[in-house]
């Protein structure tokens, strides 16, 4: 059972384009987008869907119906997050579409997908970015050296002050989870897991007020959860320059297969899985 995961396309036309084509040609059973799907707002991207246009609607949307229409019962099943650099105002856009069936809204969401298991989770630990929609405390309200604390910054979406200040990734992962069996279960996550090859970010040799910073940026209740709890394949995306930095781009964690689709330069990351034999994931750069 051929399945296919990316992440962080940030609104990359050719991204999508080569992604879509592929679904196309090789038809696979499912298809995992591991958040980070829209353009980006910062000034110096390129090759974006077209500003002011709206993604959702005349692009995204159309293609994978066009994709649904070709391939008929051959169309995958899609789950999809959102990320910590999509605007939160878009996720009930995202979750009205399930309805239609292109897509499955997988954030904090268990779906049956026999004889497999799927769930989303899309926050990840604090950021020295702005936009806090999808940023949580991860295990304590500790916050790195050069991050905002989510109780700052900015949100697209008014959010409970109480869960802002004392929720946690720690807290939301054992409410999704439960007292579930996830030996058969695929997560996906946009954080990747603390101190992994999956989470390993440019931070050399950086300070902020002569502290330095970690080099590991991901989810320490993320790696708890995997080593205590081993699913099946856990998809990981946010951190670009992990692959490049540590030339690898997954990675086994006790009976857990974990997968990064995150990429720094302009090709589309695709990995390729079955959950039947996950040790022989292959990813192609296009």
């Amino acid at each position: 059972m051929q399945c296919f995961f990316v992440a962080d396309l940030h609104g990359h036309a050719h991204r999508y384009h080569m992604l879509f084509s592929r679904i196309a040609s090789d038809r696979p059973a499912a298809v995992f987008f591991g958040g980070d799907l829209l353009p980006s707002a910062a000034p110096s991207a390129e090759g974006l869907y077209p500003p002011g246009g709206d993604f959702l609607h005349d692009f995204f949307k159309p293609q994978l119906r066009t994709l649904r229409e070709q391939l008929g019962e051959d169309y995958p099943s899609i789950f999809l997050i959102l990320g910590n650099d999509d605007a939160r105002k878009l996720e009930a856009r995202f979750q009205d579409e399930n309805a239609e069936g292109l897509w499955k809204y997988a954030h904090s969401a268990y779906f049956s997908w026999e004889p497999y298991a799927v769930c989303g989770y899309s926050c990840v630990p604090p950021t020295p970015f702005q936009l806090k929609d999808w940023e949580r405390y991860d295990v304590s309200r500790f916050v790195d050296p050069g991050c905002i604390s989510p109780e700052a910054g900015r949100r697209s979406v008014a959010a409970d002050p109480h869960a802002i200040r004392y929720g946690t990734i720690a807290d939301d992962l054992a409410a999704l989870t439960g007292e579930r069996d996830l030996s058969r279960t695929i997560m996906l996550f946009h954080s990747p897991p603390y101190q992994t090859s999956l989470d390993r970010a440019a931070l050399d040799g950086k300070t902020v007020d002569h502290v330095p910073l970690d080099v590991h940026v991901g989810s320490i209740a993320i790696r708890r959860l995997i080593e205590e709890r081993q699913p099946l394949i856990t998809l990981h995306g946010h951190v670009h320059e992990s692959a490049a930095l540590t030339r690898s781009w997954k990675q086994q964690l006790g009976n857990t297969w974990m997968y990064s689709a995150a990429h720094r330069g302009k090709e589309l990351a695709l990995v390729r899985f079955d959950p039947a034999a996950p040790s022989e994931a292959t990813r192609e750069l296009i």
